[in-house]
C-alpha cells in the first residue's frame, strides 16, 4: 500500500503495476495516485491535526496489537527505531516531532502529504532525504485491513526503518535512480520496492526476521510471513526484479537478506550495469 504507483499506460517495455491491475480490476478509489498541487510542508513547518479520541483509541489499538506481535517476529533495527522515533500508545504521533527524531538519526525528514503520490513526487522527496506520510488513520472498521495509505502505515511500518543508515541510504539511492528510470527498468524497481521496502526479510543471527512496512504494519501478514505457507527466497537483484506479485492478499513468496549493506551494494552494482548511476 506504498506510495510507488506507475503513472504511464502499459506498454511493451513497461507493462502495468500490480497497482494499475487491481485498480483496473475494481480497487477503493482512495488509491488512485494524485499529483502534488505545491511542495508539502516539511519537519516543523508541519500542522499538527487535533485527533479525536477514538482516532487516538484507533492507534492505541493498532500499535498495541502489533507491539504484542512483532518480538521474535521483527528485525533489530526495527525495534530500536520504534524505541528512537518515542512511538508510544499515548495516541498518533506528531509528524513533525518524528521528523526532529528521524533527522537527527539518518538525516531525513518528513513531508505531509494528502494520499497516495504519483510516483514522480514520490521520487521526487525520497531523492531529497524527505519520507512523504499521511497524517490521517484508519477507521474503527478498518482496523483490520485498510487498501489506503493512512499514517499508521506510514509511521509504524516506515519510519523506525528509517533510523537505520543503511536502509536509510538505499532509499534515497533508490529515490535518485528510479527519477531516471525508464521503461521496463520502472517495473523492475516498483518490484525491488515490494520485495524490500514493503515486503523484505533479512537473516539475523537469532533466525530470520521481518523488516518491510507492509507486513510490520499488517496483523495478518505478521503471522503469515515467516510460516511454512510462505516460499523464502534467498535475495538477489535478478530474482527480485523478475519476480511479479498481487497486491492486496498475503504474500505466497518473500526473498531474504543477508544484511541490509547486501541490498545496498547489490543495488549500487545494478544501477551502474543498467547505466542508472548517480
Amino acid at each position: 500500500m506504498n506510495e510507488l504507483h506507475a503513472e504511464t499506460t502499459a506498454t511493451e517495455d513497461a507493462p502495468l503495476s500490480a497497482y494499475e491491475r487491481a485498480a483496473e480490476e475494481g480497487g477503493d478509489p482512495r488509491c488512485i495516485p494524485q499529483y502534488l498541487e505545491e511542495a508539502p510542508p516539511v519537519g516543523s513547518d508541519i500542522a499538527t491535526p487535533v485527533y479525536s479520541d477514538e482516532h487516538n483509541q484507533n492507534w492505541r489499538y493498532l500499535f498495541n496489537r502489533q507491539m504484542q506481535l512483532l518480538p521474535g517476529r521483527a528485525g533489530q533495527s526495527y525495534m530500536n527505531g520504534v524505541r528512537l522515533l518515542g512511538m508510544d500508545d499515548t495516541g498518533v504521533p506528531a509528524l513533525r516531532d518524528l521528523s526532529t527524531r528521524m533527522e537527527a538519526a539518518t538525516g531525513w525528514c518528513i513531508a505531509r502529504i494528502p494520499g497516495l503520490l504519483h510516483e514522480k513526487d514520490f521520487f521526487k522527496l525520497l531523492s531529497e532525504r524527505i519520507f512523504p506520510s499521511t497524517d490521517y488513520i484508519r477507521e474503527k472498521h478498518e482496523l483490520d485491513y485498510t487498501p489506503a495509505p493512512d499514517c499508521f502505515h506510514d509511521m509504524f511500518g516506515h519510519m523506525p526503518m528509517l533510523t537505520e543508515p543503511a536502509v536509510a541510504d538505499f532509499y534515497h539511492l533508490f529515490g535518485k535512480t528510479a527519477l531516471n528510470a525508464t521503461g521496463i527498468q520502472r517495473t523492475w524497481l516498483e518490484r525491488l520496492h515490494w520485495f524490500t521496502i514493503e515486503f523484505g526479510l533479512i537473516r539475523q543471527a537469532e533466525g530470520l526476521r521481518i523488516f518491510g512496512a507492509g507486513i510490520i504494519s499488517s496483523k495478518n501478514e505478521v503471522t503469515h510471513a515467516l510460516s511454512d505457507a510462505v516460499d523464502v527466497r534467498d535475495f538477489s537483484m535478478e530474482a527480485v526484479i523478475n519476480q511479479d506479485y498481487e497486491v492486496w492478499h498475503l504474500q505466497p513468496r518473500l526473498f531474504a537478506l543477508e544484511s541490509f549493506e547486501q541490498l545496498e551494494d547489490a543495488f549500487r552494482h545494478w544501477t551502474k550495469k543498467e547505466g542508472l548511476s548517480i
